[in-house]
């Protein structure tokens, strides 16, 4: 299985402490170089890099055409990120995108894509047996407190729908 993420959701996986999730339902999420260094090379998220470093089944993988990229990024106003991850996805016929930002959503939707955001990842966690229904609520209070936008609407749906 060929599973790409997006910068955010494993921002938020880190916020939660469970990074295993990903690794428990994917075995490995690739992450393109753009989405590897959004997310090791600030210094002020020290601890954070170096856990995304040192997790084995996080793997950084470089895209074919940086041009088609670029055009992306032109055509979208999506940022570096977002572009890699979608081109990747595409170029690599990947069975799934990690991503919750709204427009690299619907710009990887429109390419038909298989996407889930990181509340979709809580829902196939809670689905799978790995969070029960306490802790897959308290990971989406813990993400909203940390400034996650999860909207009401979105919320409610996935609170009604867990196990």
């Amino acid at each position: 299985m060929i599973v790409v993420s997006d910068t955010t959701p494993i921002i938020s996986f880190l916020k939660i402490n469970r990074l295993d999730i990903l690794e428990t339902l994917f075995g490995e999420v690739l992450l393109p170089e753009a989405v590897f260094e959004e997310l090791v090379s600030n210094p002020i998220f020290q601890e954070e890099a170096d856990k995304v470093k040192n997790c084995s089944f996080l793997k950084k993988v470089s895209i074919a055409n940086s041009n088609t990229v670029n055009m992306l990024m032109r055509m979208t106003g999506l940022d570096l990120g977002e572009s890699e991850a979608i081109i990747y996805s595409d170029e690599n016929k990947s069975d799934l995108l990690i991503v919750d930002e709204v427009r690299a959503r619907h710009v990887a939707t429109t390419m038909k894509l298989r996407i889930s955001g990181t509340i979709g990842i809580l829902t196939a966690a809670n689905e799978n047996g790995l969070l029960n229904k306490e802790d897959a609520i308290e990971c989406a209070r813990i993400l909203r407190l940390s400034k996650r936008h999860i909207s009401e609407t979105l919320l409610n749906s996935f609170v009604e729908n867990l196990k």
